[in-house]
């Protein structure tokens, strides 16, 4: 059960955006992986946040078709992470991890919760809220690669998610396809990532936007692969170098975590509720 995360820096060329996935698609088909994970704005990536909005379509649109037809074409399971779909009103679209099938059908959605409105010392002042408007479902699909949890970027901040994908809605594999900015991507990007598999013993695939898109808005990269024991097992060689880091799903090894360190029936729920309560997604 081979699959791949991306690297890449997306730009507000949409065919560029596709040449540079249409690319890494078929790199990935030929190492013989199943599912291909592709970063948050994999499509595109403008310099100011009404550009997204202006190119927001429906999950039918002619820039999502030509997606359709890539994972189609080569018989490639696609993990989408961050398409900017047509919103609930004129001044917000959604920010939406797609997945697809090997014949290019939509097998699930999930529209980021988590926004991201920081201020970062040192680094930009992002207001995602601003043009995005949040999800409110937690999401898993069935795949060959087992069952996925769908989430995005900032949403690594949350264990709460992750605790829920994974005790309540059995996931094995957490999608995390991301555009960390560099300055929270050295401190946490990594740190974050090894946490969320050690402590739902998933295997965590991480896509990344990486270096810099135009003149205001630069992601840190690093690309990689950690299996449930939380040890890094593929990422790119370079942070800054758009490629793919490709691993196998080892479900013995995923068995074997989960049997050795049974957290799932440790877990005190008559002290701290069941993750539905804990969490209000």
């Amino acid at each position: 059960m081979r699959v791949a995360v991306a690297q890449m820096t997306s730009t507000s060329s949409i065919d560029l955006n596709f040449a540079t996935c249409q690319r890494l698609a078929r790199e990935a088909a030929d190492a013989g992986v199943k599912l291909l994970s592709l970063p948050e704005c994999f499509s595109f990536i403008g310099r100011r946040g009404d550009e997204a909005l202006a190119i927001a379509e429906p999950l039918d649109g002619p820039i999502f078709r030509r997606y359709q037809a890539l994972a189609r074409d080569l018989g490639l399971w696609l993990s989408l992470g961050g398409f900017q779909e047509k919103g609930p009103d004129e001044d917000h679209a959604y920010n939406t991890h797609v997945l697809l099938d090997d014949l290019g059908s939509v097998r699930s959605c999930y529209r980021k919760v988590h926004l991201f409105d920081v201020d970062v010392p040192g680094g930009p002042v992002l207001k995602e809220s601003n043009r995005t408007a949040p999800g409110t479902q937690v999401v898993t699909a069935q795949s060959p690669v087992g069952t996925l949890g769908l989430t995005i970027c900032y949403d690594l901040r949350f264990p709460e998610l992750y605790q829920r994908l994974r005790f309540t809605e059995n996931a094995q594999v957490l999608l995390v396809p991301s555009a960390f900015t560099r300055k929270t991507g050295e401190a946490h990007w990594e740190l974050l990532l090894r946490a969320r598999a050690v402590e739902t013993q998933c295997y965590v695939l991480a896509a990344a936007q990486s270096g810099k898109h135009n003149d205001l808005r630069e992601s840190y990269g690093d690309a990689m692969i950690i299996d449930p024991w939380g040890s890094v097992v593929a990422r790119c060689p370079d942070r800054l170098v758009t490629g793919i880091a490709v691993a196998d799903i080892d479900e013995e090894l995923l068995k074997t975590v989960r049997r050795n360190m049974p957290i799932a029936e440790h877990r005190k729920y008559n002290i701290y509720g069941s993750d539905r309560q804990l969490s209000t997604l």
